[in-house]
This record gives C-alpha cells, structure tokens and sequence, in this order.
C-alpha cells in the first residue's frame, strides 16, 4: 500500500520545491506536487501535512542509552542552580524512592556561585548510610557516599580517589561498577526504552551506542541489544586490542559495529582529566589524565586496520589528540593510506586540533564524532572552558568550519545525557558557534546530524539519510515556522531564497527562535512516534 503525504514542505535535494511524498513498502517512491501527486496515486492512504515540515530523520552518533534512561527516569542535577539546591534535590529524590540506591547525573559545578560540589561528608550527612553515586554532567568524574566507597573494595589503592572530593579516573569505575550492580534489571529496562522512546520522539532514528567494559559492561551491552524497538542501535564496543585475530574476535563477541566510540585516550575538560600538553589556566598543577599510551593507542589502531575493522577514541584535550594522530600517521606509514581510509576509523570529540592535524585527519578519512552543544554549554569568554583553559585556549575548542575545510567528515550527536536529546538544538549550536570562525552553515550542520551519522556508521549508498526517490522513507515531521536556504553571505541569501535556486530550505535557527517541535518520526516506513 502507498502513503501520500500532501500539503507539506519536504526537504529534498532532488525535489526542493516538493509539497507531496509517496511512500510505498518502507521507501520513497515519488515526490512533486499535491495534484500530480493525487493523479499517481489515487488509492493511496492519505496523511494531510497541514504545512508541516518533512525532512530526513535524524541520527545520534554518540549516545549511552542506559545512563541517558537513567537520567529520564530518575534523578536529573542539570537543574541545580548551587550546591545547596543540588543537595535539596537528591534529598527531594531519596524521600521519594526510599528503598533505592540514589543514582543520579548532571550536576556541574562550574556553573555555580560557589564553584564546588557537595563533599562526601554532605551527602553522608544528608542519607547517612545510603549509597549515593551522583556523576558529573560530563560522567568524568563522580560524587560517592561512604556507603557505596565500601562496596568498591579496591578504592583505596586506585587512581583517582579522593576522600570528600569527586573520585576520577580507575577510582571512579569502580565506585560507577559497585553502584550499576545495586540498580534493579526493572530499572534498567525501564531506562532503556525511556532513553529510546525519547530519542524517537526527538525525529531520531538511529542511535550510535557508545559502549565498553568501563561504561556500561557487557551485560548492559547485551541487554541494549536484545531490546525490540523501532529506533536503530548501531554499538561500537571501547576495548582495545593487540593484534587483528583479537579485533575479528571481539568484533564477533560483541556485535558490535567497530572498537571505536569511548575507547578512552584521556577524560574530558569539566572534570580536569582531559589530557593537555600545558597545565590546567585553573588548576596549574596537573594537565590532566593519560588513560591510554601512544604504544596501545597504535597498537590497536594497526589490529583494527589490519582487521578491517573499524577503530576510535575517545580524545578531547591536545595531548590526546596529539597522540591519535601520531599513531594514525604510524599505521598508515605501515599500512598506506587506503588501508587506514577503507575502515571509517573516528574519534570522538575532537575538541581540541590544530590546522595541520585536521589536513593529516581529512587526508586519512578520518570521521570526527562531536557534539555542538558543547560549545553551547560551556564555549564563549565566561564559559566553562575559558575558565578551565584560559580565554585564547577556551576559544579553539570544537573547531567544525576547520575541520569541514579540510575535508574530515562531521558526524554530530548528543553524548546523552552528557547534552540532552534535541537535534535541532545541535545543528543551531553548530552554525552560531561561540566562535564565529568555527562555526558552519545550518545546511552543513544539517547534514553533519543527519547523513553524517549513517556515513560514519558505514552506510554510504548516497541516497540514505536525505529524501530522494529509492532513500528509505525515513523522516520527521515538524511544526515549523519561516524556511530559509542557508548561504555563507546575505547576497547569496537573498538569491537563494528563491525556489528556482533548486536548494531546499530548512527552518530559521537563530538564537533566540522557537526550535522545530517533532509531531512524528518514521523509520523506513513505520511510524516509531506520533
């Protein structure tokens, strides 16, 4: 049976000025007007979009559904505004789920008038012996009571570990192991399919899991997998390997897409263990934590090449990433260029890079995995990273337009719940960048968070991810205000806003607009939401 959408606004390279789209056994058959539309297809199922918007779902390519669950189903400290209402909300949240382990994400001190979070003594003090395991936005670091430090026998002698501060590091994977095996498998479960039912609900399809022994193990891994949803879950599994036979092994074991994802090279700048080749502008005695060394960072990158399996870090500060791209050069100095390229390696984040890595980076067919709103979180002169790094430092970070120049593919996601779930929140922070030379255009940010993802998850059939006749019928449907054709200047904007310039329009973004709001999401052909 054919669907007929009519009456809308449908984003397609192929049909820019489409009103209709035919949708007939999971792919697109036909886009064009209502009445040719009608005349093809008479006996067709008939959706009136109303002026709607439809445009190419999304895809998250960076993701912890579980943890992201978690934070949707229970305690949620992105809100705190201090820390004495952070600690008024875990104690809101501990009276209302009194026979249950306190897990909870987000708060951020760097935001607060006191610039300190809780110690261990305050939350001691507020639950006494109750365990409490309370991450960072940026799950770098981690808040423990004693209850749940006693249940991590090995606390002790890890790195990392800090009486009444925040543990990082060895010390904090273990205190995050000891509270992961106090949450029920109901709980787990519900998480799971909350994290997915919002992802769907936000015009995401297809999510790319960022799993891994120190994240959410292998039980959580196999779990995800078992889930029956209409959201894709593509794994990339963050262990590193020594040789090619391991790489096909665990590729095997797992399922997973590739070794890539939250392979960690180092942490990330909230927490200070984001690894820099200069000290901290805040902390000057440390520049942060090394967690993966250059002779394992390449060893694991020549398995995967070897193997033809896909491989990737975890890399934020510039020591990281330093030693990520020299361990790329050394492979393809071993292995040449086309082995490198075939196996769609990434990193993630990529915060912190320079001209000349991104050239190295875009000539190898690397794929960077990043996240705008970082930058809109914490980018500009009084932001997070300014503070941490310094004004001139703090404004280099998440360089898109330089990487972009250089050819290195953009896949955009969400780090969830590290960011919140909301695309179109990502592509705005992508084009009004804290800083205006790093920023691209909607229409490439557009792509980065759409096309992008399936690119770095190894679908490259040219056609998936945008609509075109023979694309899956993979769309959202949004209520929208004014379109506009993104153009690098106003000359080119004005022209450009013209229908007969065969470029298809997308909404207006400006700071400060109402972001498109998501009435349904369909993936190939079945409705996931709405």
């Amino acid at each position: 049976m054919t669907t007929l959408l009519l009456h809308g606004r449908v984003h397609s390279p192929t049909h820019p000025d489409a009103t209709a789209m035919a949708v007939r056994d999971g792919v697109v058959a036909w886009l064009g007007s209502d009445d040719v539309g009608r005349g093809q297809f008479p006996d067709a199922d008939i959706v009136d979009l109303a002026g709607s918007f439809v445009a190419p779902a999304f895809v998250d390519s960076h993701i912890h559904l579980t943890a992201t669950g978690l934070t949707l189903t229970g305690l949620d400290l992105r809100a705190a505004t201090s820390r004495q209402h952070c600690l008024q909300l875990i104690a809101d949240h501990a009276a209302a789920h009194p026979d249950r382990l306190v897990w909870g994400h987000g708060w951020d001190e760097s935001a607060w008038p006191e610039n300190s979070p809780p110690s261990t003594a305050d939350l001691d003090a507020l639950l006494g012996d109750r365990p409490v395991y309370l991450s960072r936005i940026d799950v770098h670091s981690a808040l423990a009571s004693t209850a749940l430090r006693r249940r991590a026998p090995e606390l002790a002698a890890a790195d990392g570990v800090a009486d009444q501060l925040p543990l990082a590091g060895d010390a904090h994977h273990l205190v995050r192991a000891a509270a992961r095996d106090l949450l029920s498998p109901a709980q787990l479960a519900q998480a799971r399919i909350a994290a997915l039912d919002a992802a769907a609900a936000a015009g995401i399809v297809a999510v790319h899991e960022c799993a891994g022994p120190e994240i959410g193990g292998p039980d959580d891994w196999e779990a995800l997998r078992a889930v029956e949803h209409g959201v894709d879950v593509i794994g990339y599994w963050g262990e590193a390997v020594h040789s090619a036979a391991r790489a096909r092994e665990l590729v095997a074991e797992t399922g997973a897409l590739g070794l890539a994802g939250d392979l960690f090279v180092d942490g990330a700048v909230g927490s200070r263990t984001a690894w820099l080749h200069e000290p901290y502008a805040d902390a000057p005695e440390t520049a942060g934590n090394c967690y993966l060394e250059p002779e394992a960072i390449t060893a694991h990158l020549r398995a995967c090449t070897e193997a033809g399996v896909t491989a990737g870090f975890h890399v934020i500060g510039d020591a990281a990433v330093s030693a990520a791209v020299a361990a790329f050069e050394r492979v393809v100095d071993e292995l040449g260029t086309v082995a490198v390229a075939r196996c769609g390696h990434r990193l993630e984040h990529l915060e912190m890079v320079t001209a000349e890595q991104a050239a190295k980076l875009g000539a190898w067919g690397v794929i960077a995995s990043m996240q705008p709103n970082f930058d809109a979180l914490w980018g500009g002169s009084d932001g997070m990273y300014a503070r941490r790094l310094g004004s001139d430092r703090g404004s280099r970070l998440n360089p898109f337009a330089l990487l972009a120049s250089q050819g290195v593919p953009l896949a955009f996601g969400s780090d969830a719940p590290v960011t919140g779930l909301d695309p179109w929140a990502s592509v705005r922070a992508a084009a009004h960048h804290h800083t205006p030379d790093s920023a691209v255009s909607v229409r490439a940010a557009f792509a980065a968070a759409t096309r992008g993802g399936w690119r770095a998850a190894g679908v490259r059939d040219g056609l998936t991810g945008s609509l075109a006749p023979g694309a899956p019928a993979s769309y959202a449907v949004w209520d929208v205000g004014e379109l506009d054709v993104a153009a690098p200047d106003n000359a080119v904007q004005r022209w450009s806003t013209d229908p007969r310039s065969r470029v298809p329009a997308l909404p207006r973004l400006a700071p400060g607009e109402a972001l498109p709001r998501c009435r349904q999401t369909v993936h190939r052909g079945a409705v996931i939401h709405g």
